[in-house]
């Protein structure tokens, strides 16, 4: 492909993974211009390590830069506001790591600010990305499963006190929040994927596992916009760590891999309570082409919709309903009561769900 699109990479932890699974796979499509990072002892091992000559701790030289076509921010999630309206007003594509921002009103700000950008904003979830979970999506698309009866969602991982250990982990000011919203996102990002909208949810949060301000254990009952119930728990005290979907429909019954971090590919049980359903997944299923998984997906697809002009694979919308499952956790396990969804400016954690 030619005239691949310019990448700056902000940011060198998560950052590299996206190099590594994201963009070297893709390699006909962007290419890796720049790197940025304030730590330069890890910039110059990383620029050593991918070839990559153009290396600077100042975001502002990025933006400044003509030729870069998308920034990719990577940094901890207290920044990723400021650096999103900058690099959007600066006129670059902008991929965001997740969390995207910190509250339901930085969203709201973030989705008004696109609406006049000359760049497009694509947030980061690549968990929707893998053969099993894709073709979840295209069964239940295609009207196959049927009504949806319930869910039930794991995300349960280990984090120990050294992880804590880096400065910005574990403190509102800079992680935003605990387990909801740096390791649990990722799994209540696909059950809303192919179950539709939430309606409801009574949730609690607590920290019981690590000595950190946030929560790293939470469990919530949910009803979702279509009638279904589902139950989601996620904790950072599971050493045999797990990521888990159960989904069952009328006539069929879904279950994820429990591999930790790529619960998107196969295998997934797929089993149709019926043979008719089994024989119609069967003809949908037989020209399948396997997906690339995880950040690779992703950026394949980012990149198609910069060039059609299509929607993009992932948008801000789906960032909001994220933050509104955020958001209703806190506000429910505050107040012992139920929240509805859609969730808004009414909410008291409208602004921040954050403490005084």
């Amino acid at each position: 492909m030619s005239n691949p699109m310019k990448v700056a990479i902000i940011g060198l932890g998560i950052g590299r993974s996206h190099i590594i699974e994201g963009y070297l796979p893709n390699a006909d499509r962007y290419e890796l211009a720049v790197l940025c990072d304030l730590n330069e002892d890890r910039l110059n091992a990383v620029g050593d390590e991918f070839g990559v000559t153009r290396r600077v701790t100042s975001f502002d030289e990025v933006l400044a830069m003509p030729d870069i076509d998308i920034v990719d921010i990577c940094t901890p999630p207290g920044s990723h506001f400021e650096l999103v309206q900058q690099a959007l007003a600066s006129g670059k594509h902008v991929v965001c790591e997740k969390p995207l921002v910190g509250s339901l009103a930085d969203i709201d700000v973030l989705m008004e600010v696109e609406k006049s950008a000359r760049g497009r904003l694509m947030p980061i979830f690549q968990y929707r990305y893998g053969d099993g979970v894709q073709k979840a999506k295209r069964i239940i698309d295609a009207g196959l499963a049927g009504k949806a009866y319930v869910a039930t969602v794991e995300t349960h991982w280990v984090r120990t006190p050294e992880y804590y250990a880096v400065p910005w982990r574990g403190k509102w000011a800079t992680e935003l929040g605990g387990v909801l919203m740096t390791h649990a996102i990722h799994l209540h990002d696909m059950l809303t994927f192919l179950m539709g909208p939430i309606g409801g949810l009574f949730g609690r949060v607590a920290t019981r596992v690590n000595d950190i301000e946030v929560e790293d254990c939470v469990s919530a009952s949910l009803i979702m916009e279509n009638g279904a119930l589902a139950t989601i728990s996620a904790t950072l005290g599971c050493p045999e760590e797990i990521s888990r979907l159960r989904l069952c429909f009328e006539n069929v019954t879904f279950e994820s891999n429990n591999a930790p971090y790529n619960p998107g590919s196969d295998p997934w049980k797929i089993h149709a309570n019926n043979p008719d359903t089994a024989e119609k997944i069967d003809a949908l299923l037989q020209d399948w082409t396997p997906v690339p998984i995880r950040f690779a997906g992703q950026m394949r697809d980012f990149h198609d919709a910069l060039i059609t002009g299509t929607p993009l694979p992932v948008t801000t919308a789906d960032a909001r309903q994220a933050l509104e499952l955020v958001t209703a956790f806190y506000q429910s396990s505050e107040t012992r009561q139920e929240v509805r969804f859609p969730v808004g400016r009414e909410s008291p954690k409208y602004k921040s769900w954050r403490p005084a």
